[in-house]
């Protein structure tokens, strides 16, 4: 599906400037290099689309990369104002769950209430156990208080161009990809990230008082499961996810003991 302007009228509306890129390497690169050298051109919730991507780029490293025209690339500039450090942890996981939100609202809208959709911390989205979605949140350099967040959203990809078995997609769901599918899951994703962050920065990062933290507890099916963390240091963590902590962190317990993750791989363990 060749992306034009007119197929986003809902998605525009939502975001303070809307772009398409006809093919390029990373949205985000693209966005975190634009806004570094013209701010004022690229505000708070100004977009970046594209349907052919070819040098993406996940968490840790990882390498995200589809056929063109299989998946849609989505990079969002967000002024996280004067929120601490700490409370900047929150901003992939707020992406992660209104990314959820718009994932669910059009499959039961469009299959029913047949599909399980959830958030894996930190940030995936996972249809049935399967991911359809992965985030990266990249700062600006110089310009601290700009944060690009990525989204790669599995749309038209077959099953024999899923990169893994553990991959799904909204085609191989049953879904027929529309321009007005891709419109509506972009334009929910984006209100609802608009949303959350709106509600984070009105209480000063405090996301109790927010009420994002309940928010993103309850869209995360990592909390209450048995998972496997391969932490920054190469080591692993194995245990139950009992909650986030105050600044999103994934709380597991081991035993009798519980730590506090900021950083790390999670495997649900089945």
């Amino acid at each position: 599906m060749t992306l034009h302007a007119e197929n986003f009228r809902r998605a525009a509306t939502v975001a303070t400037r809307f772009a398409i890129a006809e093919r390029t390497g990373s949205t985000n690169a693209d966005l975190v290099r634009d806004h570094a050298l013209d701010a004022s051109a690229w505000p708070h919730l100004s977009v970046l689309v594209t349907d052919d991507q070819t040098d993406g780029r996940g968490r840790l490293g990882r390498v995200w990369s589809a056929p063109p025209g299989s998946a849609l690339a989505v990079s969002v500039v967000l002024d996280v104002g004067d929120l601490r450090p700490a409370d900047r942890g929150w901003v992939p996981l707020l992406a992660g769950a209104a990314l959820t939100r718009a994932v669910a609202a059009q499959l039961t809208a469009l299959l029913g209430p047949t599909h399980t959709v959830r958030m894996k911390w930190p940030n995936d989205v996972l249809v049935d156990g399967r991911k359809i979605s992965g985030i990266l949140a990249e700062v600006v350099p110089g310009i601290p208080d700009t944060i690009v967040v990525g989204a790669g959203i599995n749309t038209a990809m077959t099953a024999e161009q899923l990169p893994v078995p553990t991959a799904t997609s909204f085609a191989t769901l049953g879904v027929s990809i529309t321009p007005d599918l891709v419109d509506t899951v972009l334009a929910d994703y984006l209100a609802a990230l608009g949303e959350l962050m709106g509600a984070l920065l009105l209480e000063d990062g405090d996301a109790v008082r927010a009420g994002v933290h309940a928010e993103v507890e309850a869209l995360c099916g990592t909390i209450g499961s048995a998972v496997r963390v391969h932490l920054p240091d190469g080591s692993e963590l194995v245990g139950e996810a009992l909650r986030l902590g105050p600044h999103g962190e994934l709380v597991v317990r081991n035993g009798p003991d519980e730590t506090s993750v900021v950083a790390g791989d999670v495997v649900h363990v089945r």
